[in-house]
């Protein structure tokens, strides 16, 4: 009978424990809800409005309205007890107990998400078989989807559990999954953003990172060599400096990081782009960071502080003195176009001079404290704006790269109009102008 199934569904879900997290999802708690108002109805009105406001939230969390593939994806990149433990040890060492816990709770979840909408709606009906109005109101609720298999983002593990018999059978592949890709957010993503709302700090994840790759940066190779060499010495398990990427506008430093979360993500590697403004908040990221297996570049773009902030000192803390040492899963990478980061004026030198009414006891201290951040990076890579030559082979690079046919001879002569026109010789000019021409022989 569909109550009996409804009350085991039930007692599936309050069964948990690792995945006990789960009920604080948004479907997840809703379901929930809606379980336990139809195994233990009591009033009409509440039934219709929970059911509701799952369907509602399901289909806003899911374009199909799956709830197995919703719930597949939540176990597989869910962060919990067993999904952490999991980082730091091979699947024959994990403890007995926390797997057993897991493996029991793949058994819930898999039952959870059996629960079908005309089950839910039939142990309602029989309440209602001789009252028109609510059985009918009943009958017309939507159903979701359950044999709905969503692209699975390439994702092996998720995959396992769709066509997997009996999903306590998926635990292995989870754990080795987790072993080596991480857990939660970790897992799912690969570059993230801190934002802060109010007072509170979060990592998000981004959902559509830059997909640029070296392949598509022409030029600069020996420059990129430096940060790659520093970054696979990094992700190998061997001390790493923290870089600073300085040089012209343009020059594709930012693209050059960038590059690094798309070339290495599966060897571990994560990067965390954090404003200028919320640098105060490195100590939060470092702690969120610290005992995770995977590799951090903390990325800050554009760095460069006005001669009156002091945010700067957190900086240089986390480089370099301060109490609370830098993890070694993290590095710091920054770009700027400014080779000493703090803004210096020559007003700043007058107190140096005596006699001067701007004069200072220690202003060779000052100075020297403003210009001692860009000292705190081990390693310092210039990207110096392109000569005419290198610019133009640049943009044969670039349009050999979208395989457009074109002669070198007209290619060079546009392309030169185009960077007196616009904004001069670099890389992101060059590349503006193939994305114009390829525009142009659609």
């Amino acid at each position: 009978m569909a109550i009996n199934n409804i009350y085991e569904i039930k007692t599936a879900l309050d069964s948990l424990t690792v995945f006990r997290g789960l009920l604080k999802d948004d479907v997840i708690s809703k379901l929930y809800i809606l379980v336990r108002q139809a195994a233990d109805f009591r009033d009409f009105s509440e039934f219709i409005s929970s059911y509701g406001d799952f369907y509602y939230t399901l289909a806003e969390n899911n374009s199909v309205n799956s709830l197995k593939d919703y719930m597949i994806n939540l176990i597989v990149y869910t962060d919990n007890a067993f999904s952490r433990h999991c980082e730091s040890y091979e699947f024959d060492r994990l403890d007995a107990g926390l797997l057993k816990a897991a493996e029991n709770d793949l058994r819930c979840l898999e039952k959870a998400v059996s629960v079908r909408a005309a089950d839910i709606k039939e142990s309602i009906l029989v309440r209602y078989k001789h009252s028109d109005f609510e059985y009918e109101a009943i009958k017309r609720l939507p159903e979701w989807d359950f044999g709905h298999q969503q692209n699975m983002d390439n994702n092996k593990v998720l995959s396992i559990f769709y066509t997997a018999g009996c999903w306590a059978e998926c635990i292995k592949p989870l754990a080795n999954f987790h072993r080596n890709n991480g857990s939660g957010e970790f897992a799912k993503y690969k570059g993230f953003v801190w934002e802060r709302c109010g007072a509170v700090g979060r990592l998000q994840g981004v959902v559509s990172p830059d997909p640029v790759r070296f392949r598509d940066l022409i030029g600069y190779e020996q420059e990129r060599k430096v940060v790659i060499d520093n970054t696979l010495q990094f992700l190998r398990g061997y001390p790493a400096n923290n870089i600073l990427l300085y040089g012209d506008r343009g020059t594709g430093k930012s693209s050059t990081v960038k590059a690094l979360m798309n070339e290495y993500a599966d060897l571990g590697l994560r990067i965390i782009e954090i404003p200028k403004m919320l640098i105060s908040d490195l100590p939060h990221i470092l702690r969120i960071i610290k005992d995770r297996q995977q590799k951090f570049i903390v990325f800050i773009d554009d760095l460069s502080f006005d001669d009156n902030e002091e945010s700067y000192t957190s900086l240089k803390a986390m480089l370099e003195g301060g109490l609370e040492t830098k993890p070694g899963n993290m590095v710091i990478y920054a770009t700027s176009n400014r080779r000493h980061l703090v803004k210096e004026k020559f007003s700043d030198r007058a107190g140096m001079m005596y006699g001067s009414h701007e004069d200072e006891v220690r202003a060779a201290d000052t100075l020297q404290e403003r210009l001692s951040l860009a000292d705190r990076f081990g390693i310092t890579v210039t990207f110096s704006a392109p000569d005419k030559n290198k610019y133009l082979e640049i943009v044969e690079g670039l349009a050999r790269n979208r395989g457009l046919d074109i002669d070198k001879e007209v290619l060079h002569k546009e392309a030169l109009k185009w960077e007196m026109w616009h904004n001069g010789l670099s890389p992101r000019t060059a590349r503006q102008f193939i994305d114009w021409l390829e525009g142009r022989q659609i």
